[in-house]
């Protein structure tokens, strides 16, 4: 039986056309990489989130309420430094709730934990490991208290068309009327800024796309050139979608030993990487009606770059 990285692997490598699986990025290089590219110039998205929580994380206490007591449940927490501008602010006006940092890694939440208890001591972190879906379902079945549930970093954009939906839906089933849901939103803007955010002068983000067939060779025993495959971002501003793609420069094959395939790639055949949608603020809307929800406001940076939008169950 095929582990999960082989199974996708054969699975993508053998479609037509090729695809590989974002989530396969983060190996403990990639997590690295994807460090170095929030610290890029180009790579506008993480300061722009945090901008809004520096200057819009009153309003947001605002719109939740901080005199009822809530349970904040941040759905794929990373390294919560974002977050923690709210956390600590949260903690400075008294405000009763709990914070549940959600992923599937036990080691991320282990080390969130550690970092969080050193930096807010009086905080109460719950972190809770497992699927989003299976948490919030546990949550609502066990406690009573409103729940607030964080989906950050524009991460939504990964989602293709067909999936979005079905996975807000999923995500509103398991609240409660009344709950909110706060997700972050890159927003269209000049498409010569989107690229450079996906396309680096340092060549960073080539480095993070090409780490995954570097996985693929140390982990699933395969012989990917990794000179003989070129970074390509394109955007479409009409659908906002900015896609990665690793091309093929040459005609080829590549063994994978754990699959037992040999894979043929075409002179220029490329790999589909990754998406990264771009929302107009009328998207969002629509999106949280077709859902179940409703927008309460949108939270914006100053140069309007990026939305946190804050929604209620409806």
């Amino acid at each position: 039986m095929l582990d999960p990285l082989a199974r996708d692997v054969k699975i993508g490598l053998t479609s037509q056309p090729k695809r590989l699986y974002s989530k396969y990025f983060y190996d403990a290089r990639g997590d690295g990489l994807f460090q170095q590219i929030m610290a890029l110039e180009e790579y506008y998205l993480t300061r722009a989130e945090l901008e809004v929580f520096q200057t819009q994380k009153e309003r947001l206490l605002q719109i939740i309420g901080g005199e009822e007591t809530f349970q904040l449940v941040e759905l794929g927490a990373g390294d919560g430094q974002k977050t923690k501008v709210l956390l600590e602010y949260f903690q400075q006006q008294n405000v009763d709730f709990s914070y549940c940092p959600v992923d599937i890694s036990e080691n991320v939440l282990q080390q969130l934990e550690k970092r969080m208890r050193a930096e807010i001591p009086d905080l109460t972190i719950k972190p809770l490991a497992g699927d989003y879906f299976d948490v919030l379902a546990d949550l609502k079945f066990k406690n009573h208290s409103k729940t607030v549930a964080f989906f950050l970093g524009s991460n939504i954009g990964n989602f293709l068309a067909d999936k979005v939906q079905q996975f807000l839906v999923s995500i509103h089933d398991n609240l409660r009327s009344g709950d909110y849901l706060m997700i972050g939103f890159d927003l269209k803007k000049d498409p010569k800024t989107i690229l450079k955010a996906y396309n680096d002068s340092k060549g960073v983000t080539k480095a993070f796309n090409l780490n995954l067939l570097k996985r693929i060779n140390n982990e699933l025993g395969a012989n990917f050139d990794l000179d003989k495959f070129q970074h390509n971002p394109v955007y479409d501003p009409q659908t906002g979608e900015c896609r990665s793609y690793l091309v093929s420069t040459e005609e080829q094959e590549v063994t994978i030993a754990a699959i037992e395939k040999t894979v043929h790639f075409d002179a220029w055949e490329p790999i589909f990487m990754e998406v990264s949608k771009k929302y107009a603020p009328k998207e969002i809307e629509e999106l949280a009606q077709a859902t179940g929800f409703k927008v309460v406001e949108n939270l914006y940076d100053s140069q309007k770059r990026f939305a946190d939008s804050v929604w209620q169950v409806v």
